[in-house]
């Protein structure tokens, strides 16, 4: 993008990271015809509209992308930091993670916590379904994406993290109560359920698939929180899948049981990172790898485009 200056792509991202023109100039010390001026400059390189102009401001398709490679280029700059200077990094580099709140609740944050600790990362989560993560990284909001695709989008690679398995599971008084003569099409139809939001589809397809109920066809709670599904099959309010990673206790000591043993839902995770980064990132992408790898059993597909 010739012609590119990247003072106009800093004064669209401070006025989406502060809600408006004011408080942009104000961030940037800058006049706020100052900010308008830099983004009627980038609207005119690319020839439409990188905002839509209302309260907040919101990035238009372009727009996000214009902002996902300014972060990036920030991220390079930071990491360049301890080769440019005598001083070296002054601070620690913030990396935005699309992640699913399964991965969120068990493995992620032991697998960050030595970076954490070594204060050489700080991490922004966007929580999202493992079906909607990687629109994330394609928008720029995030660098990094756990996901349950395994093409990664062009410049970037895509490793396996492992197999995430999870379980429908209940509390034996549960059962008593709505499956006493095990799972069948009437006893779903009655039992309720939970799901994470409206776009999450495991549940349904667990159900279409082994008792050909539709969707209107059982009752579900929705709950947008990995540690509340556990606490509500454990309160015996509702059955529910869950990751065998986040209830290891709970079925030994049979608090829960598993209500379909051999016949879980597998997951497929991959961790999607640009191929060229280097640094902190590099060290993340390594550490978060080993650490899943170890957790769930490491997988044999890597594919870069």
């Amino acid at each position: 993008m010739k012609g590119l200056d990247y003072r106009w792509l800093e004064a669209l991202d401070a006025v989406i990271a502060n809600g408006g023109f004011d408080k942009a100039a104000e961030a940037l010390f800058i006049t706020q015809s100052a900010v308008s001026q830099r983004i009627k400059q980038l609207e005119t390189l690319v020839a439409q509209p990188v905002l839509i102009r209302e309260t907040p401001p919101q990035p238009t398709a372009i727009g996000k992308k214009l902002l996902g490679l300014h972060r990036r280029v920030q991220l390079l700059e930071k990491e360049m930091l301890p080769e440019m200077t005598p001083e070296g990094l002054a601070g620690p580099v913030t990396v935005p993670i699309a992640t699913n709140a399964d991965s969120l609740a068990t493995w992620l944050l032991p697998a960050l916590s030595p970076l954490m600790k070594a204060q050489t990362l700080e991490i922004n989560l966007i929580v999202d379904d493992e079906s909607r993560t990687l629109n994330r990284l394609r928008s720029g909001e995030a660098v990094v994406a756990i996901s349950n695709e395994v093409t990664p989008l062009k410049g970037c690679v895509a490793e396996p993290l492992g197999v995430m398995e999870y379980l429908c599971v209940c509390t034996p008084a549960f059962k008593a109560t709505y499956f006493p003569d095990g799972l069948n099409a009437e006893a779903v139809s009655r039992a309720p359920a939970v799901v994470f939001d409206r776009f999450d589809d495991m549940h349904t397809q667990f159900v279409s698939e082994r008792f050909q109920l539709p969707t209107p066809g059982w009752r579900s709670h929705m709950v947008r929180s990995s540690e509340a599904f556990v606490k509500m099959a454990k309160l015996g309010v509702a059955y529910c899948l869950i990751p065998r990673l986040q209830i290891e206790s709970e079925l030994a000591s049979g608090e829960l049981i598993d209500l379909c043993p051999g016949d879980g839902v597998i997951r497929h995770l991959y961790w999607h990172h640009f191929a060229t980064e280097s640094g902190v990132l590099a060290e993340m992408s390594s550490a978060c790898l080993n650490y899943a790898r170890k957790t769930f059993g490491e997988g044999k597909i890597s594919r870069t485009v």
